[in-house]
């Protein structure tokens, strides 16, 4: 592939990411290919849904990127990623000389596992605040004894009906500050929160903490897999969740709490004028966020503003805020919890702001801010009746484009995975006229797909709309091959700990180990970049039963 990128070295990639200028690190491999080892503030940014992504992710078009892939065949997925950036406007672009492999010969740690910032701020608050937790020994005890406790399961809602603590209550970490007067009223009552492993556990403990509630608030040590390494049985099919409504006395505490946090942290709240400057600016990246729930956003949200719950924006911020050294602006409606949670990722290294919801309606997006474009509008669709005409045709290369298990689960008779990155290889030797039908989950992705095999000469290539559901209508039989794709090539599975949610013990153990472990992997300049503020002191004698 000839192109005129710049290749750089790994050693100038880390002096980028720590020379205070804005910089997107991604990393253009599949999921199972990044959390297997990649840097630690790399972005995850696969190539299968490039195009689809990196607008949200790095929305000024000026911004310096750099990519990365695992430097095989000359770094040619990261080239043929940059090539795509380039088309739609992106002009600092370089590549990592050696991707990944270069990465490590140079002597950096190359993290597995996925939200390595975030997950790492987490057990560097438990190490700085002395969070207090309990083991799942010592909540079952104290359940078992009929004390009064609240136990909040601080994960999403969906995640939280998947399993659970037997008891706990559904209410997402960027919730709690605004619904925990209706969640624990009484002052007296502790409060334990709970996630799936560490991280959420953690930072929903220390949130309240912070909040200066006046309950007893503990974290749970290790979650829903500490829970079962424990040998005590979770709990499936909850729906119990925090309640919509909270009396205006409890709301009126809450803001006093988030006013008095927010002039401890020093925040800003900027004014229309201030706001348009920000998302105007040519040289700055700015990401405009509602952290509120789902419904609320849907039924009030600001125009251009992104969806960004709360508490997995802390738990998660490299799928949201895809460039370093850029500025987040939060949008106020209620005065909690964008405050709250603007609190936390101020201490995550962010530079951030707040603006009141009524200033927030006048602002227009920035102008760098690509707006969601249209692909392949030429390309050929395949509706139900065409698949129709399609049953029993030879000479057609029909290709599964969904996840690797999707296929494994079931596909139509005859067709083969495959995924965008690896299609040009998948059809070398293979005559340029003949006729190739792709088809997605979604078929934007097909459609990527389809533009890289047109670009490399295919010219009968076509998507279906519908993707699975249409070849079902269309009479098509569906076969499983459970040992189909072979795992040495399921580049978008990540296997690292991958059944730790399903009864693998020992992969919760490796999981939890590899957490704790964070910290001692990470240079000082990869830590540098976390600002944890210390907390005025809290009374949190723990009973004998309950601290650690």
């Amino acid at each position: 592939m000839t192109d005129s990128f710049p290749l750089i070295s790994a050693t100038t990639v880390r002096e980028w990411l720590n020379d205070k200028q804005e910089l997107a690190l991604f990393d253009v491999r599949e999921a199972g290919e990044f959390g297997e080892g990649h840097p630690f503030f790399a972005i995850p940014l696969p190539y299968s849904r490039l195009e689809l992504d990196v607008g949200r992710l790095a929305p000024r078009r000026s911004v310096r990127v750099v990519l990365i892939d695992d430097g095989t065949d000359n770094d040619a997925i990261a080239r043929r990623a940059a090539t795509r950036l380039h088309a739609l406007g992106y002009t600092r672009v370089s590549v990592l000389q050696g991707g990944a492999r270069g990465w490590a010969e140079a002597g950096y740690t190359l993290f597995k596992g996925v939200n390595l910032p975030s997950k790492t701020f987490g057990e560097l608050v438990e190490h700085a605040l002395g969070t207090p937790h309990l083991s799942a020994d010592e909540l079952a005890r104290w359940q078992a004894s009929g004390e009064p406790l609240v136990l909040l399961d601080g994960r999403t809602v969906e995640e939280h009906k998947k399993m659970t603590i037997p008891g706990a209550i559904s209410c997402p970490n960027g919730e709690l500050p605004y619904r925990i007067g209706a969640l624990a009223a009484d002052p007296e009552t502790p409060i334990v929160i709970h996630c799936a492993g560490r991280t959420r556990s953690i930072i929903g403990a220390q949130l309240l903490r912070s909040l200066g509630v006046p309950n007893r608030v503990i974290a749970l040590e290790n979650g829903t897999q500490g829970w079962a390494l424990a040998g005590l049985e979770l709990e499936h099919g909850s729906t119990r969740r925090y309640p919509d409504a909270v009396d205006e006395h409890a709301i009126a505490d809450a803001r006093k709490r988030a006013a008095e946090l927010t002039q401890r942290f020093e925040l800003a709240s900027l004014d229309a004028h201030t706001a348009q400057a920000w998302l105007d600016a040519p040289d700055r990246t700015t990401y405009l966020l509602d952290v509120r729930s789902a419904a609320e956003f849907a039924h009030d949200g600001v125009s251009g503003a992104v969806h960004a719950p709360g508490g997995q924006l802390l738990q998660a911020t490299d799928q949201t805020i895809g460039v370093r050294g850029a500025r987040v602006l939060l949008v106020d409606h209620d005065q909690v919890r964008a405050p709250v949670i603007a609190t936390w990722l101020v201490q995550l290294g962010f530079e951030v702001a707040l603006i009141a919801e009524h200033h927030a309606r006048a602002l227009r997006p920035g102008e760098g801010n690509p707006a969601s474009e249209p692909y392949g509008a030429d390309v050929a669709r395949i509706d139900v009746n065409g698949l129709r005409a399609l049953r029993g045709a030879e000479g057609v290369h029909l290709i599964d484009l969904r996840a690797s298990a999707a296929y494994r689960n079931g596909h139509p008779q005859g067709a083969r995975w495959s995924i965008r990155p690896r299609l040009p290889d998948a059809f070398a030797g293979v005559d340029q006229s003949a006729r190739i039908v792709l088809y997605a989950d979604a078929s934007e992705l097909a459609v990527l797909a389809a533009l890289d095999l047109r670009d490399a000469g295919f010219v009968n290539v076509s998507v279906v709309e519908g993707g699975i559901e249409a070849f079902k209508q269309a009479g098509f039989a569906l076969e499983a091959t459970p040992q189909t794709p072979p795992e040495s090539e399921r580049i978008d599975y990540l296997f690292f700990v991958h059944d730790r949610h399903e009864g693998n013990l020992d992969a919760a153990r490796a999981y939890l180990s590899w957490e704790t472990g964070l910290i001692a992997q990470c240079a000082a300049d990869e830590l540098q970049h976390f600002k944890i503020a210390t907390q005025p002191a809290l009374t949190d004698t723990l009973s004998e039963s309950t601290h650690s």
